[in-house]
């Protein structure tokens, strides 16, 4: 699988871990910052992973902040993006099973090592069913037709 994979500060240690992980697993991996611990936006390195997807450079993509909730906030403002918080395996694979997600978020501040490779372990080895499924994520891409 091609993965993009951003964080802000607070999240630095962690992705530079899933990034390990995931190549030792055989994913192709792209590290889209940042690279040091100095202050940054969550929004810009959002943008950043969502832009990959969008342009088809990477199936996927990997977003981490301290909570997980700024990253989720901003990815799913992208067309074409459904980033999903998730807290445990449990919950990536059932997204990615069921919603068709495409972005996972995360929080280091929240969640452990272990249990943050458990999470994306599960959202990169999931497929989406489809089936009754695709119906419900038709409807949900539809929002960004609405005009407000």
């Amino acid at each position: 699988m091609r993965l993009s994979i951003a964080s802000d500060h607070a999240a630095l240690g962690l992705k530079e871990a899933i990034c390990n992980h995931l190549r030792s697993l055989g994913h192709d991996v792209e590290d889209c910052g940042p690279h040091d611990a100095s202050s940054v936006d969550y929004p810009d390195f959002a943008q950043l992973v969502c832009h990959t997807i969008q342009r088809g450079d990477a199936d996927a993509g990997i977003l981490l902040c301290g909570s997980g909730i700024g990253m989720s906030m901003a990815a799913n403002k992208y067309p074409g993006i459904r980033a999903a918080l998730c807290f445990n395996r449990y919950m990536s694979t059932m997204t990615r099973l069921h919603n068709d997600a495409n972005v996972l978020c995360l929080g280091e501040r929240v969640i452990g090592l272990g249990t943050a490779l458990e999470i994306v372990e599960g959202f990169v080895s999931t497929e989406f069913e489809g089936g009754r499924h695709q119906r419900r994520v038709d409807k949900l891409m539809a929002f960004e037709e609405l005009k407000s």
